[in-house]
């Protein structure tokens, strides 16, 4: 009886003691027993945003950036829109080499590299037999690549697919046909396209010729491809129309050589003439 009224006193003492610290800091006792029913609140509102960061974490794939999106922009170290002198240097040729297909209406340029093998060097590893850079007014704009034909001899085009697509990603096999390009003429032949891998800017062909058991690689800018075609077009064009005009002058600046010649002999074996 005695520990029970105790126990009752104890409860009167700590609700007495209650309401005199909220009459000292003027709270009502309603609000002490709000205040005390909305800690569990306040204590759940702060783990909102614990929850929120670990769910903004999972960002949705389709908006998250493609870290391991292929680079078209280039085939190995030769960029897209660079420079002859500059494509040169890397392909460790001289500027010079490069040959010039056109002058107008536009500047179209040619150079070629291929591996440089010394009598007691070994055989490249590398499988590329030559490179064709194309040049638009001093821009790179297109490349061709024919593979050694040893080296990829009795590769199926599911082996070349296989070890191409794992630098430029999954490819395509269109029904279509690649011009393998020349400068110097209207129409090429044509050769059909194994594989394709190209995005909004860069198209990578494929391909396995015709003439030879080999493959190779047609690499363009879909920006300055179109650009440098139309301007080929025009100057075989106009190099046609001068044709005729151009052969009158060869024929007269042959014919004024040939004088000349004439003339010297004459004048030589005149005065060595002995009867």
């Amino acid at each position: 009886m005695t520990s029970a009224r105790s126990f009752a006193i104890s409860i009167l003492g700590a609700v007495l003691a209650s309401f005199v610290l909220c009459a000292q800091q003027g709270i009502e006792p309603s609000e002490a027993s709000a205040s005390v029913q909305r800690q569990p609140l306040i204590q759940e509102l702060e783990l909102q945003p614990h929850r929120f960061v670990g769910f903004s974490l999972r960002a949705d794939p389709l908006s998250a950036p493609l870290i391991h999106a292929q680079d078209l922009s280039r085939y190995r170290e030769f960029q897209f829109g660079m420079n002859l002198p500059a494509i040169a240097k890397q392909a460790g040729l001289e500027a010079s080499a490069a040959q010039i297909i056109h002058q107008r209406p536009a500047l179209i340029q040619e150079l070629k590299w291929e591996p440089q093998i010394s009598p007691n060097s070994s055989p490249p590893a590398d499988a590329v037999k030559t490179i064709l850079f194309s040049f638009y007014n001093d821009q790179l704009f297109r490349i061709v690549v024919n593979y050694d034909r040893y080296k990829t001899k009795g590769l199926t085009d599911k082996d070349m697919i296989e070890a191409l697509s794992v630098k430029y990603g999954t490819a395509t096999r269109p029904n279509a046909k690649v011009i393998v390009f020349s400068s110097t003429e209207v129409y090429n032949d044509s050769e059909s396209v194994v594989a394709r891998w190209e995005d909004s800017q860069y198209s990578f062909n494929l391909f396995r010729s015709t003439y030879q058991p080999t493959f190779g690689m047609l690499v363009f800018s879909k920006q300055l491809d179109p650009l440098a075609q139309t301007a080929i077009a025009e100057a075989i064009r106009l190099d046609e129309q001068g044709a005729p005009q151009r052969e009158i002058e060869r024929q007269r600046m042959q014919d004024a050589a040939d004088r000349a010649d004439q003339e010297k002999a004459r004048l030589e074996n005149k005065v060595a003439f002995w009867p």
